[in-house]
């Protein structure tokens, strides 16, 4: 039975360890497993006929749960590396009869305390290979925190990242931009911004795709909400006489069309366009789709 456990036991650890450098160290932070779970918390959440996911804990519960299923299928992975070898490979403590405390649950309390770190000692391997192996879980267990901690730094500063600019994007709907106040100087430089902003919520969802998960109720910080306003502020710009403003324009439109593209690709799959995709990016967030653009001034803004 060893040469069958033990190998499969092996597998699962490496499965893990795969998925964790995948979803953290990365550069793309593509960890299938981790984005599987994080996926199917995402969808359970939804309410069908509610656009509203419950208090937003839909992300929040996709960490917990992926770090869970990290921490349990390395801890099963270890039970079945030490299951076969025991009660031989183990010393016990004088309390404890070996031959009572050699089956799967035994392996898996030894492997559960080894990689918490905790060192009772009840319950020790022997054999040599195993004395090598169980300070090696206790070190993964070990990377397995720290990586959770890192996790967790890395995505709550994206969300920021994201809100901020749905905020910044709120703001300027509710400030009536109009065509005029864009077709100068400081409106090129406000778009420059905006197509800087875009870049790096683009970046973040490329390497904390995890993010894509968390809803925003707050329509004013959700950016599905805001992209048809950015969508219709880059078409109105582009038609502005200063030659800035057109070519920031331009560059906000490119920012849009990339921040689309990477939404399609890894979360979406429409085949569409920018609309489409903002479209059903907002659908799936609870959020209306709202096409929008600054309003006229005179008309057409010009007079």
């Amino acid at each position: 039975m060893a040469w069958l456990v033990t190998p499969l036991g092996a597998l699962l650890v490496l499965v893990i360890l795969r998925d964790l450098f995948h979803t953290l160290w990365h550069p793309t932070r593509h960890g299938g497993l981790s984005r599987l779970v994080m996926r199917t918390v995402w969808r359970v959440s939804a309410h069908r006929g509610s656009r509203r996911r419950p208090a937003g804990l839909a992300g929040p519960l996709g960490m917990v749960a992926v770090v869970a299923v990290w921490a349990l299928t390395v801890a099963v992975g270890w039970a079945l590396v030490y299951w076969p070898h025991m009660p031989d490979g183990f010393s016990y403590a004088s309390e404890l009869a070996p031959g009572e405390h050699a089956g799967p649950v035994d392996a898996l309390y030894v492997s559960l305390v080894t990689l918490a770190t905790l060192g009772l000692g009840d319950i020790a391997p022997t054999t040599g290979w195993l004395r090598v192996l169980a300070p090696m879980e206790a070190l993964v267990g070990f990377v397995l925190l720290s990586a959770t901690v890192a996790w967790i730094l890395g995505i709550y500063p994206a969300l920021a990242r994201r809100r901020t600019l749905a905020l910044r994007l709120s703001h300027l709907r509710r400030s009536a931009t109009t065509t005029r106040t864009l077709d100068s100087g400081g409106g090129a430089a406000m778009l420059d911004g905006l197509a800087s902003g875009l870049a790096t919520v683009t970046v973040d969802f490329m390497q904390y795709a995890e993010s894509y998960y968390f809803h925003d109720a707050d329509e004013h910080t959700a950016l599905p909400r805001q992209l048809g306003y950015a969508l219709g502020l880059a078409a109105r710009a582009a038609e502005a006489d200063h030659p800035d403003v057109r070519l920031s324009a331009s560059v906000l439109d490119r920012a849009l069309a990339d921040l689309a593209g990477v939404l399609d690709e890894r979360f979406l799959r429409t085949g569409g366009g920018p609309d489409r995709i903002f479209a059903a990016f907002a659908r799936d967030h609870g959020q209306p789709w709202e096409p929008d653009g600054p309003p006229a001034a005179g008309g057409d803004g010009r007079s």
